[in-house]
This record gives C-alpha cells, structure tokens and sequence, in this order.
C-alpha cells in the first residue's frame, strides 16, 4: 500500500504517522515492519528512489510511503451488549445518540466498550468500508463529546454519505459552553495541526496544518462563560476545542485546551444536530440530540 505524508504530517515520526493513517494495526505490529524492511521512505515526489525506514524517521511532509504488511490478520472488533440510544434509521443509515466518556472504535490502547462494540451486538449489517476495526463508522466524536453520530449499513451508504462529507453538504451544529463571555457571532478560519509541543492535542496557532471552518454564535450568557451554537463546515481532529482555545475562549471543562477543570469530569461540548440527505431515500434528514442530563445540570449551575 502507499501512504502520502502531508504538510501537516511534517516533524512526525514514522511510527507514529503508520500509527494514525493505519490504526487497525497496533503500534508494535507497524515498528516491526519499520525493522523488517516493510516500510520503504521515498522523499523526494516524482523519484523512483526508496529507503527502508526507521521507527524514528522524522517525516518532512512531502514524502509517500510504501508498506508491505506481512501475511497477519488486523485488529478486529467483537460484539459487545452494550446498550445504544436510536435516534433515526432507514435502509442504509442509523444514527446513534452517543454518550459521553465512549470511544467510537478501538486505538490508543482502548480495545472494548467502545461504539463500534456495541454496534456489533446490535445490528446485523453495517458497512465495510472502514475495515474490520471500523464498521460502519464515517465520522466520529471525541471520546468526552456526547451526540449525534451517523453509521452507515452498507458500503453504498457509506460512499454517499462520506461523498457527503466531503463536500461538506452534511450540516452539523454543536451546543457547546466556553469560559468568558461572548457576544454576537463570529467565523473562525484557521488551520489546525498537531501540535509539536504536545502530540495529544491539535493547534490553530500555526501557519500550516489543515484548512478548518467554525462558525460560532451566543445564545445564552452566563458569569464567566457563554453557551454557543457551533456549525463547523470542516470535521478536523478536535477541531471546535482547537478553534475556542485559539479565541482565548476555550471550551468549559477542557483542561488539555487550558480551560479550567469542572466537577462533572468532561468538557462541554454536544453534538445537537446533524442534518444530510438519506442515501436511501435522498429525503433530507435533520436528526436532533437533546442536551444529556449532565450538561443540562451544569448549564442549571450557572448564574446569569
């Protein structure tokens, strides 16, 4: 298989680029194939030229990477009985009121009790698109952002709704509290990359990274904190936190984004609404989350 590195992969290590593009395999699966020879390095686009890599190989953003996985069967998710809240399904799509603290598909050392798991136990089809580690999963949530999260049955779905994604014809708008107070509305047009200083968080603060879209707008202000509607026109890795944090105003509870911590051990941020065209009916669909229970208390514990 061949793999692009991108601008916004530059000063990643091998390992951990092989890591994320292909997380269906562990991490000391893919660094065995680093020392096997596996792994070949071309830096240069255009040139015929290959180097075997290194597990610490610092990648400069222009290279393409050829691996060659040995005869080993990947990571694959088992059922599990864990129960999942329907908020709509047709033919080809089911979409799932996620809840908080759950992780959409195993990586990072998580291997049950996630999404996926439980997806298994509870339909009989989903699609094959994403592998065996990832059925039916298009887009996902972080693991602390509770909502709406559509799944697909089929691998037809899944291209017509990834196609959807794509083109950002899917809308998508979160509930979400930030510290300090805001007013109005704004547009955040930032990029966003890893961050090099902390590989577990993304920044916007730089100048290269990935193109990312979030418009925000205040609905209700509290002391010290404003809930916002967020529509994000982009789906980047921790992209609404990044972005809030980048503003100086970074999303209630989220201390890896330099927020205070909250009682209630998570950030507030909801997933309320995801709107898209059936690809089994091509009916325009808008499925709503209700605030939970917990970020209803907290948002009842604040003062005007």
């Amino acid at each position: 298989m061949l793999l692009k590195v991108e601008a916004a992969d530059r000063g990643k290590r091998l390992d951990a680029f092989l890591h994320e593009r292909l997380p269906e395999y562990s991490r000391s699966r893919l660094q065995s194939w680093i020392r096997e020879g596996r792994v070949q390095v071309k830096r240069a686009p255009g040139k015929a030229d290959r180097a075997p890599g290194k597990p610490s190989t610092i990648l400069h953003g222009t290279e393409e990477i050829g691996v060659e996985p040995a005869h080993l069967a990947p990571l694959k998710a088992a059922a599990e009985d864990i129960p999942l809240t329907v908020l709509y399904e047709d033919a080809g799509v089911v979409v799932i009121d996620k809840p908080p603290g759950m992780v959409v598909h195993a990586g990072a050392g998580v291997h049950a009790g996630t999404l996926v798991n439980a997806l298994l136990h509870r339909f009989s089809r989903l699609s094959s698109v994403g592998g065996d580690l990832r059925p039916g999963i298009v887009h996902r949530l972080d693991r602390f952002t509770s909502g709406v999260l559509a799944v697909a049955k089929t691998d037809a779905a899944h291209q017509n709704l990834a196609a959807q994604f794509q083109s950002r014809k899917i809308e998508k708008i979160y509930l979400a509290l930030v510290e300090g107070n805001l007013t109005g509305s704004g547009r955040i047009q930032k990029p966003i990359a890893r961050d090099p200083r902390n590989r577990a968080r993304m920044t916007a603060r730089l100048s290269t990274g990935r193109s990312a879209l979030t418009d925000w707008k205040a609905i209700e202000t509290f002391s010290g904190f404003t809930l916002l509607e967020i529509r994000i026109g982009t789906g980047r890795t921790h992209q609404i936190r990044a972005h809030m944090a980048a503003l100086g105003h970074p999303v209630a509870g989220d201390r890896l984004y330099g927020a205070k911590a909250s009682p209630w051990n998570r950030y507030f941020l909801h997933a309320h609404r995801l709107g898209f065209r059936s690809p089994a009916t091509g009916e325009a669909v808008m499925v709503e989350s209700p605030l939970p229970p917990d970020l209803t208390e907290w948002k009842s514990s604040l003062s005007k």
